[in-house]
């Protein structure tokens, strides 16, 4: 990402996002946050996509803070690791494991991760940063981001206390993954969809079907 003709990066703010590029040493990200989300770049990025940009620098810098040795990619696939929703419980756990190895503070780092709408309270609170009123299809990816965040949180919870009662012999358990999934019910038609799926295709397919012919 490059940067536009504007200044934020000496902009002081107390938000989440404001501490955590100053914590990191990432206030330059200031000036792209905002020429790519206003479009004043060379191409525009979406909230999802400046949070995770914003992510991966901080996941980058405390990597780099220890010492760890990595090489190009290796950043982003260990992000995806530690984010992605297709990425089973144990996997994600033996990344953390890893990073702890290394010495890297893993939990403060994922706690300092930020969300869309924590970017966009930055650009917009923090940064003075404005654009036109979100389309549908921006709308939609909001919608979306936040039911992967309460899906991922209700996954890391569960995760987290299974795995407490499971070290403690409080249950016995081998190796397991958590699975939380969402469906949505259309009591028209009966049809049932994932919440990415119904958000993806725009509604229930009964509401485009077409209606039966009338014959006199």
């Amino acid at each position: 990402m490059s940067t536009s003709d504007e200044r934020f990066e000496d902009v002081a703010c107390n938000c989440k996002v404001g501490r955590v590029l100053k914590e990191y040493d990432l206030t330059a990200l200031n000036d792209e946050l905002v020429a790519y989300w206003t479009g004043r770049g060379e191409e525009r990025y979406s909230l999802r996509e400046l949070a995770t940009y914003v992510n991966r620098s901080t996941l980058r810098a405390a990597m780099d803070e220890a010492g760890v040795a990595y090489k190009d990619g290796e950043v982003e696939n260990t992000y995806r690791l530690l984010t992605d929703d297709d990425v089973s419980s144990g996997m994600r756990t033996e990344t953390r494991r890893e990073l702890e190895h290394d010495s890297v503070p893993i939990e403060q780092v994922e706690s300092d991760f930020v969300s869309h709408q924590t970017v966009h309270n930055h650009l917009t609170d923090c940064l003075d940063a404005s654009m036109v009123t979100p389309d549908d299809e921006e709308r939609v990816e909001s919608a979306r981001d936040k039911i992967r965040a309460l899906q991922n949180r209700t996954v890391a919870v569960t995760d987290d206390t299974i795995d407490r009662l499971d070290r403690s012999d409080v249950i016995d358990l081998g190796e397991y993954d958590v699975l939380v999934d969402v469906s949505i019910i259309c009591t028209d038609c009966g049809r049932q969809y994932t919440a990415g799926d119904l958000l993806e295709r725009g509604g229930c397919e009964c509401q485009s079907d077409s209606p039966p012919e009338r014959h006199e």
